[in-house]
C-alpha cells in the first residue's frame, strides 16, 4: 500500500495557503513541564479538518466539482467540506450518524450542506450509495491520500516552529490527522516522537497496533466515549501509516478528557471539544513521554452546556 510523502504535504500546503489559519504554538506557562498547544480550534470551522477538505476539493476535476460532493461525518469534517464547497459554489451532502452533536449539525446546515441522518453503522455505506445514485464525488473524512496530506500540514507547521526534539501528541480517530502529522515529523524532525492518543472507550487503534493488524470495533462500542470526533475506527490506509510512522499510542479515560477540557479553558483560555482535548489529557494525566511536548488541540466545536459543566468541575 502506497503511503503519502512529504512532497504530498508540501503540495497541500500550497493549496491551503491563505484559506486556513496558520495556527501558532502556544506556550503553557501554567504547566509544570514544557508544553505547547497547537490550537486547531481556531480554524474557520473550529477544527483541523478544514485542511484536508480544502486540499481534497482542490484536487478534484472540474466535472466532479460541478456534480457536487458527499461525505459521512459526525460533524467536523462535514463542516469543513461544507465550508470549502460553499466557497467554490459546489453542492455538498453530509451523511450524519444519529446522535451527532446538535451544535455540529446546525453548523453544517448554516454552511449550506444537505444533512442525511442515519444509524452510526450505516454512515459509510449510505454515503457510498448516495454518491453512486446522484453522481457525487465522495470525499471521505480520513481514508484518502489527499485528506491525509492536507492534515499533514499541521505536522509541517509544528516542525517549522519547534526545532527541539520532543514529543507531538495527536488525537487518533480515523487516523488521518495522526497519519499526516507522523509523516511530516518523521521526515522533517527525525528525533521527534509522534504519539497518538485515543479514549479507552474507543481504543481500536491501540488494539490494532498491538495486534499488528487492523481491528474494527462495532460502532455501539465506541459510542460510549464523550469524544464523538474519534469514535470512528482506522482504515487500512491510515493503519498502514500509523504502523509505519507513529512512535506509540496511549489511551485516556473519560474523566481525564473532561478534566483536560476544563484545564484548557481555565488556564489556557482554549475552548476544546472532547476529541480536541484528548492529546492534552494524556499529557496532564502523566501518560505521555517526558520532555518538550506539543499537544494538538484538534477542534473546539463543543456543546455550550458540556463546556460549562467541565469548566465548573475544576473551579474553586
Amino acid at each position: 500500500m502506497e503511503l503519502i510523502s512529504l512532497a504530498d504535504i508540501r503540495a497541500a500546503e500550497v493549496r491551503v495557503r491563505g484559506r486556513v489559519v496558520r495556527t501558532p504554538l502556544l506556550p503553557c506557562p501554567w504547566s509544570d513541564a514544557p508544553l505547547w498547544l497547537k490550537p486547531e480550534n481556531l480554524q474557520p470551522v473550529g477544527a483541523f479538518k478544514i485542511r484536508g477538505a480544502i486540499n481534497a476539493l482542490a484536487c478534484l476535476g472540474e466535472a466532479e466539482r460541478k456534480a457536487g460532493v458527499i461525505t459521512h461525518s459526525s460533524g467536523n469534517h462535514g463542516q469543513a467540506l461544507a465550508y470549502a464547497a460553499r466557497a467554490e459554489g459546489v453542492r455538498c451532502v453530509v451523511v450524519v450518524p444519529e446522535g451527532a452533536p446538535r451544535v455540529k449539525i446546525a453548523a453544517m446546515r448554516r454552511l449550506g450542506a444537505e444533512i442525511v441522518p442515519v444509524a452510526p453503522a450505516d454512515r459509510k455505506a449510505t454515503a457510498q450509495k448516495l454518491a453512486a445514485e446522484r453522481g457525487l464525488a465522495l470525499i471521505p473524512p480520513f481514508d484518502h491520500p489527499d485528506i491525509i496530506a492536507g492534515q499533514g500540514t499541521v505536522g509541517a507547521e509544528i516542525c517549522d516552529d519547534l526545532t527541539d526534539s520532543g514529543t507531538v501528541l495527536v488525537p487518533v480517530g480515523g487516523g488521518g490527522l495522526a497519519s499526516g502529522v507522523a509523516t511530516a515529523v518523521r521526515e522533517l524532525r527525525p528525533r521527534m516522537r509522534v504519539v497518538g492518543v485515543e479514549p479507552e472507550f474507543a481504543a481500536d487503534a491501540a488494539e490494532s497496533l498491538a495486534a499488528g493488524r487492523l481491528v474494527t470495533w462495532p460502532p455501539e462500542r465506541a459510542q460510549r466515549t464523550i469524544a464523538d470526533g474519534v469514535r470512528v475506527g482506522l482504515s487500512e490506509l491510515t493503519f498502514a501509516h500509523l504502523r509505519a510512522r507513529m512512535d506509540g499510542i496511549v489511551t485516556v479515560t473519560e474523566e481525564e478528557i473532561r478534566a483536560a477540557m476544563g484545564t484548557l479553558a481555565r488556564n489556557g483560555r482554549i475552548v476544546a471539544e472532547p476529541s480536541g482535548a484528548v492529546a492534552a489529557a494524556a499529557f496532564l494525566a502523566g501518560k505521555a513521554p517526558t520532555g518538550h511536548t506539543v499537544a494538538v488541540v484538534s477542534g473546539g466545536n463543543v456543546d455550550p452546556v458540556l463546556l460549562a459543566e467541565v469548566v465548573g468541575e475544576g473551579g474553586e
